[in-house]
């Protein structure tokens, strides 16, 4: 099943792992992404609190922590080539993965179908 949050971050969820980035239209929101700075395995994140940074050629973002849990993994690949992130944000550029401390913290989150709907709200 896969979240979305309000701040245009994803996550994937398979058991109690979840594999996080940012949406498709975050990336076209930033442009040429061509920085990424992310946590150490191990580190422990909270929901809704700051994990990362993003970089790209308009301007420097923070990453917001869909969940609470412990970094059991950074994509290497992605911080060597933070182009991907540009070129399939919903897929390869997947940059955390955590190990959740609290599922009941994803119906905060919301459902594609929801997040589709937030985006027009947001366009208007």
């Amino acid at each position: 099943m896969i979240y979305f949050t309000k701040e245009h971050e994803w996550a994937f969820i398979e058991g109690n792992v979840a594999k996080i980035g940012i949406t498709d239209h975050a990336q076209h929101s930033l442009g040429d992404v061509v920085y990424l700075e992310l946590p150490e395995p191990g580190k422990k994140l909270e929901k809704d609190k700051i994990f990362g940074v993003v970089e790209s050629v308009k301007a420097v973002s923070d990453l917001f922590s869909p969940v609470s849990g412990s970094v059991l993994e950074t994509n290497q690949q992605l911080v060597q080539n933070p182009e991907w992130v540009n070129q399939d944000a919903m897929g390869k550029a997947w940059m955390i993965q955590v190990e959740m401390g609290n599922k009941a913290e994803l119906g905060s989150l919301m459902t594609q179908e929801q997040y589709e709907h937030y985006l027009k709200q947001e366009v208007k």
